[in-house]
This record gives C-alpha cells, sequence and structure tokens, in this order.
C-alpha cells in the first residue's frame, strides 16, 4: 500500500560540469533525505525540472530512486504532459521502473481548453489504464488555472485516483479540495507556509520543496500536529515559513538548489534556460539557513 501520510520530497535533479544528470549526486541526495526520515520522494516534479528532462532520463532517475528506496518508503513520479496519450505512456514506464503512484499535473499549454469536460475526460482515462494509482496536481503558478473543486470532486470518486497534491499556497482552494477527502483519496499540499495550517484543515502530510533542506522543521510540523501540541507546531512553523517563502516561493529551483549546497547536499545549477541563483540570492539563502539553524546533512 503506499502511504501518502507524512512529508515527501519532490527531489531535485542535479547535473555535472557537462550539464547531464548526475546520477551518483542524486542517490546521494535521496540517501540523506531518507536519514532525515522524510517519509518518500517524488521524482519528476516541478522542483527536479521535470519539463527540462528527456524521456530516457526520466525513466533512470525513476530506476535510481527505486533502487535508493526501502519498500516502506513511497516513491511517487512526476508524469504529467500536454496530452492525454504522453500522460498514460509516462505512466507504464513509472510503474514498470518501480513508482508507487505517478503524480499528474493538469496540462495548461492550450490553457482556454482545458474546461472541467476536457479535465475530467482527461484523469478519467489516464485512471482507467494506469497501472499505479493516480494523483492529481495542481499547481496555478505554471498552469495558470487551477483544478476546479467540482472536478476534483468527481475525478475523487474513482477507484484509481488515490489523492491530490495542492500547491496553490491557498487555503480557500484547499477547503474546496479537502471537501472531497476520503481514506481512499487523501489531500497534500504542496505549500510549506501554508503546511501547519493545511495539516489543521485536515491535510494528510505534504509534499514540500521546502523538506529538502528543512525536513526538521517540516516533520516537527507534522509530529506536533499528530499529537496536538499546537505551540511547537506554531513554533516550528515559523521558522519554516521564511524558508518556504524566500527560497521556494521567491526563487524557484535556482534557490532550492542553493539551500541544498548550503547544507552540503548537491544543488548545483538548474539546467538552461534556468539560471543558477545570482551571488546576491545565495547570501540570502545562507543567511536564512542559518538564521533557522538548519543542521547540516550528512
Amino acid at each position: 500500500m503506499m502511504n501518502l501520510n507524512g512529508v515527501l520530497a519532490p527531489v531535485v535533479t542535479p547535473f555535472d560540469a557537462d550539464g547531464a544528470v548526475d546520477d551518483d549526486a542524486f542517490v546521494v541526495n535521496i540517501g540523506a533525505h531518507l536519514a532525515a526520515g522524510l517519509h518518500g520522494v517524488v521524482v519528476g516534479g516541478s522542483t527536479g525540472e521535470a519539463a527540462l528532462l528527456d524521456e530516457d532520463e526520466r525513466a533512470r532517475l525513476v530506476e535510481l530512486a527505486r533502487s535508493a528506496l526501502p519498500s516502506d518508503r513511497t516513491l511517487l513520479v512526476g508524469t504529467g504532459a500536454e496530452s492525454t496519450r504522453a500522460v498514460i505512456a509516462r505512466n507504464r514506464v513509472a510503474a514498470e521502473r518501480g513508482a508507487d503512484g505517478v503524480l499528474v499535473v493538469a496540462p495548461h499549454y492550450y490553457g482556454d481548453a482545458m474546461t472541467p469536460q476536457a479535465l475530467e475526460a482527461h484523469y478519467l482515462r489516464i485512471a482507467d489504464v494506469s497501472p499505479v494509482p493516480v494523483l492529481l496536481y495542481t499547481i496555478p503558478k505554471y498552469m495558470h488555472f487551477a483544478l476546479p473543486a467540482d472536478v476534483v470532486s468527481v475525478l475523487a470518486r474513482h477507484e484509481n485516483v488515490a489523492g491530490m497534491k495542492d500547491s496553490s499556497g491557498d487555503a480557500t482552494l484547499l477547503r474546496g479540495y479537502l471537501a472531497s477527502q476520503s481514506e481512499s483519496f487523501k489531500v497534500l499540499t504542496g505549500s510549506g507556509a501554508l503546511f501547519g495550517e493545511a495539516l489543521g484543515l485536515g491535510a494528510y502530510g505534504g509534499i514540500l520543496a521546502v523538506a529538502l533542506f528543512a525536513p526538521s522543521l517540516a516533520l516537527d510540523i507534522f509530529a506536533a500536529h499528530r499529537n496536538a501540541r499546537e505551540g511547537e507546531r506554531t513554533s516550528a512553523q515559523s521558522r519554516l515559513t521564511p524558508l518556504a517563502t524566500r527560497i521556494v516561493a521567491g526563487m524557484g529551483v535556482a534557490g532550492v538548489k542553493a539551500a541544498l549546497d548550503a547544507i552540503g547536499l548537491h544543488g548545483g545549477a538548474p539546467r538552461s534556460p534556468l539560471r543558477p541563483a545570482a551571488a546576491d540570492a545565495i547570501r540570502l539563502v545562507r543567511e536564512l539557513v542559518r538564521s533557522a539553524e538548519l543542521v547540516p546533512a550528512r
């Protein structure tokens, strides 16, 4: 059974000096995320620069991640694409290489055509044939729209749709999605700044880029919530929020990678056309990391 309770890491994709995927660095990072206590990883997500990877690279990363993860840790794979056909093909490849589930961002290039009817048909066809459970993924920052709660309500009833990731950072939208939550459809937040509040509203956990470099804080929030220690949850959230807002939301992939470098893991430069963090941004990342008193990765 796929475990969606807890904090999952949407891992970055490190590149070597020639711009190729650095397999060894990728595996080292995953080992550190697991050692920190995170409950699983997501490969090929937004933070993993999925849009900049070719199909062979995507498949190889899934293989590497599966080999690094014990069976009790969840492996989700981002397989979203602009065509239903492409998602179906990616889901098959991900499943063959060991994915526990797939995270499918909504098509958005033809945004005006993504009516509720089009979205429902797209996801229902994918769920009908996917060899592993499907999670919906809404991220308005990149999609330029949000999955409608009414659409989510329809899709949540499909036996092969196991949940969703909401990266809107909007508590009102989250409440709409949570109305469809059940034991068979679990909602996770992608917002580190909203993590504690999301848990309080009923979310099962989070897929948090900020947890890549601040896992202890994210896990403290999760544990405090489960043990009804509101003061501890609030305290940890106050330390996590600046990291989530100023690094993850404010700087994107380049900032997350700079933060990984700052704690001794493998970040490095993003793949072109993304640019690495500028010197002043790196200084700010390091100061924020120091201020949060993060423990260096082992």
